[in-house]
């Protein structure tokens, strides 16, 4: 958070506030130090949010013989170092835990309050990294922790930042959890519709068996050197793909400058589907999307395959939510190829064995998973605000632009 205080809030360093100490890790070539009843956390498990359980434990044995020590609930662990983004994150303490040497571990004193601790330190994230020492592997340690700034404003004020935005946190677990939930539903909706197990109303016909190659006609995508991409016309990219079922203009963000001939032979028409053709993991080639808008010139490139229905038989929206059911996914990944790269390809796509209802059910039921989709892009759009709104409110508390009317404790 970029953020100067707006008003004389006193600025302390963190080690006159608290005290500041670090874990250890017992020896894992001792088994009777591990898979006790100490819970033992380590970096991975901090995420600017509260720790009520760890992944390992420890003995007492293990505790005795490690510099690892048990810390109460309420003390506030910063990650000093640890893979990607980890180094910097902060977590609240809800139990009795020891942690391993790469955990700051902060008890805060009688200025300070735990939970505005949590949300002034993750909102001085970049700053705390900032401070990392420079070598082979950026790292803080607990010299640099108990150096921190921290804005102190009077405890009781402490408190009422911290409520009002725990009462934000809270709202959008519930957006999550809601979301969680939604998509749970769709993802069972999905697989009992497209596998033909529930059947819409209306809609009695059998299902017809047949292989994709049958109705769609695969091609390869476009492969042009570096300095032709950044301009030009669009082009269907890998990740507009992972990002599906559906392809619109607004999504495609990519450009490449290609001849007229190139842009005929490697056409994007709406309605055409397309599919990854090579990932790091087996699991993610195969995926399908449809372009749903028409787009002049457009292309797509040669990490996905291109295909385009020549039969009246399929809807390309039902083929598309089609290829994430279970019994078509493992069918394209049985049959990929793994060198050091999985790979798939139209032949082996073609041969996929899929049932189809009739073209007026596969609407009807692309109709059914758009509306439930349509409905989690709204949540997701609601959680995406009140995410904005809880930065903003951090923003304006942290730095006492805006102040909340609390009563001062009596001295």
């Amino acid at each position: 958070m970029n953020g100067r205080l707006s008003i004389s809030w006193p600025v302390v360093p963190l080690g006159e506030l608290a005290r500041v100490y670090s874990g250890g890790t017992p020896s894992r070539g001792v088994p009777t130090y591990w898979g006790g009843g100490i819970p033992w956390v380590t970096t991975a498990e901090i995420d600017a949010g509260f720790i009520a359980s760890a992944r390992e434990t420890i003995t007492e044995a293990g505790l005795k013989a490690s510099a690892a020590r048990i810390a109460p609930p309420g003390t506030l662990l910063l990650a000093m170092y640890g893979q990607g983004k980890t180094r910097g994150k902060a977590a609240l303490l809800r139990i009795p835990a020891a942690m391993n040497q790469a955990c700051a571990a902060i008890e805060v004193g009688s200025r300070l309050d735990g939970r505005y601790l949590l949300y002034y330190l993750a909102s001085r994230y970049d700053e705390i990294r900032s401070m990392s020492n420079a070598g082979s592997q950026e790292n803080l340690s607990g010299e640099l922790v108990r150096r921190i700034p921290i804005a102190v404003p009077p405890i009781c004020e402490q408190r009422a930042i911290a409520a009002l935005l725990s009462d934000a946190d809270d709202l959008i677990a519930q957006q999550e959890r809601t979301i969680t939930k939604k998509q749970a539903i769709k993802q069972g909706v999905m697989q009992q519709l497209l596998a033909g197990r529930a059947r819409l109303p209306g809609f009695t016909e059998p299902w017809v068996e047949s292989r994709v190659g049958n109705f769609l006609e695969f091609k390869n995508g476009l492969n042009k050197a570096s300095q032709f991409f950044g301009s030009g016309t669009p082009i269907v990219n890998f990740m507009d793909v992972m990002n599906g079922p559906f392809i619109a203009a607004a999504d495609m963000e990519g450009r490449v400058t290609l001849t007229r001939d190139e842009i005929r032979r490697f056409s994007a028409k709406r309605g055409d589907l397309f599919f990854t053709r090579t990932s790091e993991t087996v699991d993610e080639v195969g995926t399908a999307a449809v372009l749903i808008e028409d787009i002049p010139d457009a292309t797509f490139s040669g990490f996905i395959l291109r295909g385009r229905p020549h039969s009246a038989v399929c809807e390309s929206r039902f083929i598309a939510y089609l290829f994430q059911i279970d019994s078509v996914r493992s069918q394209v990944t049985s049959a990929a190829s793994y060198t050091t790269r999985a790979l798939t390809n139209g032949r082996s796509l073609g041969r996929v064995v899929v049932r189809l209802p009739s073209l007026g059910e596969q609407c009807a039921i692309s109709s059914v998973l758009e509306d439930s989709e349509a409905e989690i892009s709204a949540l997701r759009e609601r959680l995406k605000k009140a995410l904005s709104i809880k930065q903003g409110m951090m923003q304006q508390l942290l730095t006492g632009r805006i102040r909340l009317p609390v009563k001062q404790s009596a001295a």
